[in-house]
């Protein structure tokens, strides 16, 4: 899965959660986590998806990204 970490970011921000409070609210490493927003990872696991989503309460399909192949 390729996350959209613009929208990751700004729903975060929007909820006005740290990437503090967002590492101990799904368990993933804050580092992990600032390297998603800023779309340095390409391809996440359905867990990490899930577990972000669910902290930012929000539907996985929200904070992914569709792949096109061309």
């Amino acid at each position: 899965m390729k996350p959209n970490g613009t929208m990751i970011r700004g729903i975060r921000n929007g909820r006005n959660l740290s990437l503090r409070e967002l590492e101990a609210k799904t368990g993933l490493d804050r580092g992990y986590l600032s390297r998603l927003e800023r779309e340095q990872i390409r391809d996440v696991g359905s867990e990490q998806v899930r577990r972000v989503a669910e902290a930012l309460q929000v539907p996985e399909a929200l904070i992914v990204t569709e792949e096109t192949t061309p």
